[in-house]
């Protein structure tokens, strides 16, 4: 009884939390494409209304890109996404400047539009094996192995595959290895994609205390961010603590 008392407790209070991030965000001044996109995100993960999904779109180019950029339309697409928003033009866009399985070369830019295009519905097996083929200590930092993990994943669940399991297994037990004591990461923003990571690789068991790290350093005013507020890692926090209740 005492057990389940403290768990409705802490569940009033992470809502209090939740609501009070959300108060703080309508306040903002939102305009970015990657700003825009996380707030969207964070309104679908917990289903509330969304006045963010016109004003991204109204921000796409004729091609179907956002500023003509591999991660803000990846960001754009994964974010309206979520709300069953897809436009094609923006996949084709995107696929159309894959080169030898991969975006410039470049581990973001290939893990945020593998990423995307599963979240649109649109297989990649070359950007999967490009992520995993191409692994190496400069990438063997949390946020960036974090991304790898998720888009792999995002991946493997549109296919029903298990190609990269005990890949992605390995690195979620790495990223678990760097867990600071107090259940966090450095940062706010590292610790959401770490914590989005685990949650889609299977590992929520290990992260109520990363849960209730992220509740423990909201700021007064209701934002989340490594010293001052912070419009995407309070977007990012809110996703996160969504996708843990959903989990």
């Amino acid at each position: 009884m005492k057990s389940e008392k403290h768990s409705e407790m802490l569940k009033n209070l992470e809502l209090d939390i939740v609501k009070k991030g959300f108060e703080w965000l309508s306040a903002q001044q939102i305009q970015s494409v990657k700003e825009l996109s996380s707030t969207l995100s964070a309104h679908a993960q917990w289903e509330f209304p969304n006045p963010y999904i016109i004003r991204l779109i109204l921000k796409q180019e004729n091609d179907g890109s956002w500023n003509s950029s591999i991660r803000d339309t990846a960001r754009a697409c994964s974010a309206l996404s979520t709300e069953g928003i897809v436009f094609m033009a923006s996949a084709r866009w995107l696929l159309a400047r894959k080169s030898k399985n991969s975006w410039n070369e470049d581990i973001y830019d290939t893990a945020y539009a593998v990423a995307a295009l599963a979240d649109m519905g649109t297989r990649d097996k070359g950007g999967c094996n490009w992520l995993y083929e191409h692994y190496c200590p400069a990438w063997e930092q949390v946020g960036t192995t974090s991304l790898i993990i998720i888009a792999l994943k995002k991946q493997e669940s549109l296919t029903k595959t298990k190609t990269f399991e005990s890949f992605i297994r390995e690195k979620a037990e790495w990223i678990l290895s760097k867990r600071g004591s107090n259940g966090g990461w450095e940062h706010i923003s590292t610790s959401n994609l770490a914590i989005q990571a685990l949650l889609l690789a299977g590992f929520k068991e290990e992260l109520e205390a990363s849960v209730h790290w992220l509740l423990k350093n909201i700021h007064e005013s209701g934002a989340w961010g490594n010293k001052d507020d912070d419009i995407n890692a309070t977007a990012l926090t809110l996703s996160t603590l969504g996708l843990y209740n959903k989990t």
